[in-house]
This record gives C-alpha cells, sequence and structure tokens, in this order.
C-alpha cells in the first residue's frame, strides 16, 4: 500500500513538473496560444507560477519563475513522501 501510494504521489508531481516544463517552452515555440492544449497548460500551471513570479522578477527578458517552481515542486514531494514514510511504516 505505501509503495502504492509513494508511486501515485510519484506520477502527480512528475506530470506537474513536466507541465511546467512545457509551459516555460511556450514562448519558444510560437504556438498559437488560444490553443485548447496551451490554455489547459496554463490554466494548471499559472496559480503554482504567479505567486513565483511576483517576487522574482523577469531579468532581462528571461523568466525564472518555472525553475523555482520546480525546485519548491521538488522539495514539496520529497517532504510528503518522507512523512509518508515516516508514518505509514512506523504507524
Amino acid at each position: 500500500m505505501v509503495s502504492t501510494l509513494l508511486g501515485l504521489i510519484d506520477i502527480i508531481f512528475t506530470l506537474y513538473s513536466v507541465a511546467i516544463i512545457a509551459r516555460s517552452f511556450l514562448p519558444f515555440l510560437r504556438v498559437d496560444p488560444y490553443h485548447p492544449a496551451v490554455q489547459f497548460l496554463i490554466r494548471i500551471t499559472e496559480p503554482f507560477l504567479a505567486p513565483i513570479r511576483r517576487t522574482i522578477p523577469i531579468i532581462q527578458g528571461l523568466d525564472f519563475s518555472p525553475m523555482v517552481a520546480l525546485l519548491i515542486l521538488w522539495l514539496i514531494q520529497m517532504v510528503i513522501e518522507r512523512l509518508l514514510q515516516l508514518f505509514l511504516y512506523v504507524g
């Protein structure tokens, strides 16, 4: 059960990380911003990226918020996995 739960958490965080990475490449790919897939990526990543973007300014046209978001996301994933392992293995 623990390994299944950890696997599910890993899949969720991996998919969200891929969404953030894909979103960061959109300006370089010059895709239609009104395409449903692009709109979906923006809708699911903007709530996480917007607060980071407000605190970290765009420097010389480069947006570092996706990098910071990935670091935060991976840190959250590690904490959740460690806590689950601690509580489910001990309890």
